[in-house]
């Protein structure tokens, strides 16, 4: 009998459904799994902004810490939580397939975020969306919402906002699409490094894990998450900082585009590169927004 494989994960509904699904393929390979829930830091400090917590590790130290005590075999996390640069001793050892990365436009009675009223309040934590929404309609006011996609929905149908902007695939992987209004399109709101895929952490050179969890690994993912986080880490960004950054296949082969804007709003950088190296790709649209003057739009932002 194989030995059991453990994973580690946090413990909202959407990390969970996450874990459970990669444990139901484990298990569809004759595998037996188990899956401890760990609470990271993140999880803890809910009433406060992501700027004032850092975003280094934020979501995923604990379950790091878990890894290499050996308490778990391997993490499933959103891959948009894990820094472009994992501590030494850790691997993302596949990424399986991307569902839809597109942020979503969420309200009760908005079609869409252009038939928002002006003054109307609009809940994100992301400095992210917070920043190229306000370049697209200035006349709106950002709220901080904190919180899993449950408190988040909550807060909007208690009146706490008339729209909320999240990511699609937390929502559609949840089945709680009922007040999706808009699903925004990479071009109008581009989406964080790696949103709407997963990141499989294992100990880097764990052989065993490795091959056991290999059949999860989609090629186009990959190419695509590798390209978006080269982007990324050559723009110095983390999740204080507004850049958008998504890979997608095209007729052409494959194409990025990135996005960076002022946090204050009303400037938003854009760029487009077309190629079939990843590395390159995401160089090359990092070099592209530097040149437009990124960088000083950073100037008083933290990066760690």
């Amino acid at each position: 009998m194989s030995q059991v494989i453990r994973i580690g994960s946090r413990g909202s509904m959407l990390a969970l459904w996450q874990a459970e699904h990669v444990a139901g393929l484990l298990r569809g390979r004759g595998h037996g799994v188990e899956i401890e829930v760990i609470k990271t830091i993140g999880d803890r400090l809910q009433d406060v902004t992501f700027a004032q917590v850092g975003s280094k590790g934020m979501f995923t130290l604990e379950i790091e810490e878990a890894l290499a005590a050996g308490r778990i075999d391997l993490a499933v996390h959103s891959l948009k939580d894990l820094p472009t640069e994992l501590p030494e001793g850790f691997a993302i050892g596949v990424t399986p397939k991307r569902v839809d990365a597109r942020d979503v436009l969420v309200s009760r009675d908005y079609a869409s975020l252009q038939a928002l009223p002006e003054g109307a309040r609009v809940g994100t934590s992301s400095l992210r969306r917070r920043a190229q929404l306000r370049a697209l309609r200035p006349d709106l006011e950002y709220v901080e919402f904190r919180g899993n996609v449950d408190t988040r929905l909550r807060k909007l149908g208690e009146g706490q906002a008339e729209a909320i902007v999240l990511a699609a695939a937390g929502l559609d992987r949840l089945e709680k699409t009922e007040w999706i209004r808009e699903r925004l399109e990479p071009e109008v709101v581009c989406p964080a490094a790696g949103q709407g895929a997963l990141g499989i952490e294992i100990r880097a050179g764990d052989a065993r894990i490795g091959e056991v969890v290999g059949f999860l690994d989609d090629a186009d993912t990959r190419f695509a998450v590798t390209a978006e986080r080269v982007a990324l880490a050559a723009l110095g960004g983390g999740c204080q900082v507004p850049i958008g950054v998504h890979c997608r296949r095209s007729a052409s082969g494959f194409e990025i585009l990135g996005a960076v804007a002022d946090p204050a709003g009303g400037t938003v950088m854009r760029s487009r590169v077309v190629g079939e190296d990843a590395d390159e790709l995401g160089r090359a649209v990092a070099a592209d927004l530097l040149e437009q003057g990124a960088a000083e739009l950073f100037e008083g932002i933290g990066t760690h």
